[in-house]
């Protein structure tokens, strides 16, 4: 029975990063669609969505019959409920994407203007955490997803300073507003795919060392 069990947590972590890959090249793919105005891309996107979705479905009904049927204790509870934490980020993560994608669309609609704002850059920084976060999963490595969260901060810092820059065009130049607003939108999305990244470090230090760093980066040192 023990045998069993095992095998239906690695079967689960197994689909849980199948999903996580198809959020992380979401993302990737979107922010590629936003340097390229390459509108293939945001189709891409689109597709990838109902992927994630499925698989968040298959992912909560796996771990909850665990839950249900096993009743797991200590860290192997701690893995499953992390598992659904992490689901629910990773099909956030998606939509986000999409998000990036659609406003990335929407520019090409207008001239290409060089905005002060270095989204590419903000992008790699935002993929690199969820990346991060998922590798700590992978590993069970606490230590690396405490060095996520200090990422946290950089990803805000920028979204603020690219609203502020892109305010202040807007007053300036009206004519930019439209390409303004979605770059704003677009770097708001990034900052929120940091966020997410940053739950998905957290719930492996609660799987890992069973303490909840939620709302508290400074207990995770």
């Amino acid at each position: 029975m023990r045998t069993r069990f095992r095998q239906s947590l690695d079967e689960l972590k197994e689909k849980l990063l199948i999903m996580a890959g198809f959020s992380e090249q979401a993302i990737q793919r979107s922010i590629e669609a936003y340097r390229t105005r390459d509108e293939s891309l945001v189709e891409l996107v689109r597709r990838t969505e109902s992927a994630v979705n499925r698989l968040e479905r298959e992912i909560d009904a796996a771990a909850l019959d665990l839950l249900a049927t096993e009743q797991p204790m200590a860290v192997d509870l701690r893995f499953i409920l992390s598992v659904i934490r992490i689901n629910a980020d990773l099909e956030r993560v998606g939509d986000l994407a999409v998000n990036i994608a659609l406003r990335a669309r929407e520019m090409n609609s207008f001239a290409d203007i060089n905005l002060p704002v270095d989204i590419p850059r903000m992008g790699t920084l935002a993929a690199a955490m969820v990346r991060k976060s998922l590798d700590a999963f992978i590993d069970g490595d606490a230590a690396l997803a405490e060095s996520v969260l200090l990422l946290d901060a950089e990803v805000d810092q920028i979204n603020r300073a690219a609203f502020r820059s892109l305010s202040e065009l807007i007053k300036r130049d009206p004519e930019t507003t439209p390409q303004a607003l979605n770059a704003i939108m677009i770097a708001r999305n990034l900052e929120r795919v940091g966020d997410h990244a940053t739950n998905i470090a957290e719930d492996v230090i609660f799987w890992v060392r069973g303490r909840d760093v939620r709302h508290n980066v400074s207990a995770a040192a």
